[in-house]
């Protein structure tokens, strides 16, 4: 997947419109049409921007690295260790 089809995708997912992540960042809905349509590249500035937004790594919005990471920042240890073991359940059940 191209960066601009995992920017179009995570935008969805996020219930975002191209207007309000332009609003977020700070840059124009047509820009956002321009990357999600590959006619631009982000800076490294606004690629950081994109990827604190969806709270995912700049590799994964380059599709560099495909793990998809969980943020899990404001929890506390407890709570880390139920996200934990809700994850391991899933995925052996998925494995299944």
């Amino acid at each position: 997947m191209d960066f601009g089809q995992r920017l179009k995708e995570l935008r969805t997912q996020a219930g975002l419109t191209q207007k309000q992540l332009a609003s977020q960042i700070g840059t124009s809905k047509s820009v956002i049409s321009f990357y999600e349509n590959q006619e631009r590249i982000p800076s490294p500035t606004v690629l950081i921007q994109l990827a604190a937004v969806f709270h995912v790594s700049s590799d994964f919005l380059l599709g560099i690295d495909n793990t998809e990471r969980l943020d899990v920042s404001g929890l506390d240890d407890d709570d880390k260790k139920v996200v934990s073991l809700m994850v391991d359940t899933l995925r052996r059940k998925n494995q299944k």
